[in-house]
């Protein structure tokens, strides 16, 4: 589901994202920090024994996500954080990456084909854009954790 967009302003999302993540961290929004985030996200679903087809979706979705705070959020001269929150519960993964940038608007010189929060739609159970905390722009993606490949 997608909350807000180009023609109006992202609306509040659901309070239970504000509790205490399983997993967090804050690093400057640079590129060389979304391998960062992937590698806590491999760590993360080893602990968890989440599938290898469910891993490779949530770290390409978490990568897309923050690829785009990299290049969106932010001017060129500008250094802003990179937030990203893991919640689990009963088998399912919530994914919250935010940054106080620009918010998610048009743009008509962005670098980007604009492939990448469809993508992300695509790989996750749910999708939502809004603003959370402090009105930081927020995506916001919920994930199946399977446990397995192998056909039950």
């Amino acid at each position: 589901m997608l909350t807000g967009g180009p023609d109006g302003p992202p609306e509040p999302l659901p309070e239970e994202v504000t509790a205490t993540p399983d997993l967090e961290l804050k690093l400057p929004a640079r590129a060389d920090n979304i391998a960062v985030v992937r590698h806590a996200f491999g760590g993360l679903a080893e602990a968890l024994d989440v599938g290898e087809q469910a891993l490779a979706d949530i770290k390409l979705a978490v990568t897309e996500a923050c690829t785009n705070v990299v290049i969106h959020a932010y001017d060129d001269d500008e250094l802003g954080p990179l937030e990203v929150a893991a919640f689990i519960d009963d088998r399912m993964l919530t994914v919250a990456i935010r940054d106080s940038g620009r918010g998610i608007v048009p743009r008509t010189d962005s670098p980007g084909l604009g492939l990448g929060l469809p993508l992300i739609a695509t790989l996750a159970e749910s999708l939502e854009l809004g603003s959370g905390p402090a009105d930081r722009t927020e995506v916001l993606m919920t994930f199946r954790l399977d446990g397995s490949d192998d056909p039950a």
